[in-house]
């Protein structure tokens, strides 16, 4: 048995539907599980729709329409006009956004974000897999929902390990034996049978849990790159393909920010030991890269950019020192403002760090630190991280920067910069 996951760039049109479509039409090794994205950017749009619901902005109805009319484009090129069940499938699913958008909001807004947003989810995979069933490859769709089990945490639900695995194993399973089953990324249900997501770009993560409960063969996620690059083509003209990672530096690379893999992909499939393989759906014949229990160190040095940073430099206000005791109330302060630190670095009256510049976040956590410290924070700032650096490999990211904040492990080095 083995997982498929397709991202939004996949199915962003109904070309890319008859892609995925030949792409499972050539896949001949066994039973077949298929972990779907939101088409293209809907996610944003959804995203979108759910802040001008909350703030009860005129433009959320016309949002919303946009949003259908996308959805029913390509529908209309895929099925040419026919009617197909899936219009009423898919105009049935948008009910429940649009009974949601006719009163005022008097929910928690996490919540709400989780009803409107996993919708995106719902309508590409029934849109997928009414297509692979008309073109003759026999399908199931089923939701996610019933599956995957989280708690009440909306926006990042927390998974329900036990539980999930049971129902997958008792309730999914034995349904593969007949039938390639799609299914949504992204979205969880509570005991209550509500919705919930797993953190935005979750559907990697999604694809893993089912891996792991389905003790697959292998997990391919198919992107539109030939696998996992050195660096972001956004920054170098010229990356290399790196053909083989351990799970060790697939984590190192996922947590300093590298958005080829989510972050939490990694860990279920190495506790079973699943590969995993990232491929291109445009060139499906790529042999894309493996990440896999073989420990071997990268051939190449990796550069991952992470940009909009924000640099916190947090003092003890009668210059004593940065003792355990104080260091337990500051991460205490970024947990409770949800905001992930990317690099720090502590001396004796010092601590700072580097995160991604939320600007509402971060000043209501400078506002609680200030209580107790002195505060200081620079913005407009980048964080770059190598995996098996080199004094070349230093020199050429850092061409008319200053170095704010320079971390170095023995494989590992991370410089938060400005333009000079």
């Amino acid at each position: 048995m083995d997982i498929f996951k397709f991202g939004g760039a996949s199915v962003k049109d109904a070309a890319g539907v008859k892609n995925l479509a030949n792409i499972v039409r050539d896949y001949k090794k066994g039973n077949l599980l298929i972990v779907i994205s939101a088409m293209g950017k809907i996610t944003n749009r959804l995203e979108d729709l759910t802040h001008a619901f909350l703030s009860q902005n005129d433009e959320a109805h016309e949002i919303f329409e946009e949003i259908k009319h996308f959805h029913f484009s390509i529908i209309d090129e895929l099925f040419q006009g026919k009617h197909h069940p899936v219009y009423d499938d898919v105009a049935n699913t948008f009910v429940e956004i649009d009974w949601l958008i006719e009163d005022e909001p008097d929910n928690n807004p996490d919540y709400i974000y989780d009803q409107i947003v996993s919708i995106g989810e719902v309508v590409s995979t029934k849109i997928v897999a009414a297509w692979l069933n008309e073109t003759g490859n026999k399908t199931l769709w089923v939701d996610a929902r019933n599956y995957i089990q989280t708690d009440n945490t909306y926006k990042e639900g927390k998974v329900d390990w036990p539980k999930t695995n049971q129902i997958i194993q008792k309730d999914l399973l034995p349904l593969l034996a007949d039938n390639i089953i799609v299914t949504q990324g992204f979205i969880g249900g509570t005991s209550e049978n509500y919705t919930t997501t797993l953190g935005r770009e979750g559907s990697d993560y999604s694809a893993a849990i089912f891996a792991s409960c389905l003790d697959a063969a292998a997990l391919t996620i198919w992107k539109d790159v030939p696998g996992v690059l050195n660096a972001d083509p956004k920054w170098f003209d010229e990356t290399e393909k790196i053909a083989q990672l351990s799970y060790h530096d697939a984590i190192e690379l996922t947590y300093y920010g590298a958005t080829v893999i989510h972050p939490k992909t990694i860990k279920p499939l190495q506790n079973k030991g699943i590969p995993l393989f990232v491929r291109s759906f445009i060139q499906p014949e790529g042999s894309g890269t493996a990440i896999t229990k073989e420990n071997n160190p990268l051939p190449i040095p990796s550069f991952i950019f992470k940009v909009n940073q924000a640099l916190i430099s947090i003092f003890p206000k009668d210059y004593s020192f940065i003792i355990e005791e104080n260091l337990s109330n500051i991460f205490e302060l970024f947990h409770t403002h949800k905001i992930k630190i990317n690099t720090m670095l502590n001396s004796a009256i010092s601590f700072s760090v580097s995160v991604d510049d939320h600007p509402v976040q971060i000043e209501k956590l400078i506002k609680d630190l200030s209580k107790e410290f002195t505060v200081k924070y620079n913005k407009g700032l980048e964080l770059v991280t190598i995996r098996y650096y080199n004094q070349q490999t230093i020199d050429r990211v850092t061409v008319d920067k200053d170095i704010l904040l320079e971390v170095k492990s023995r494989h590992t080095c991370q410089m938060v910069m400005k333009n000079k």
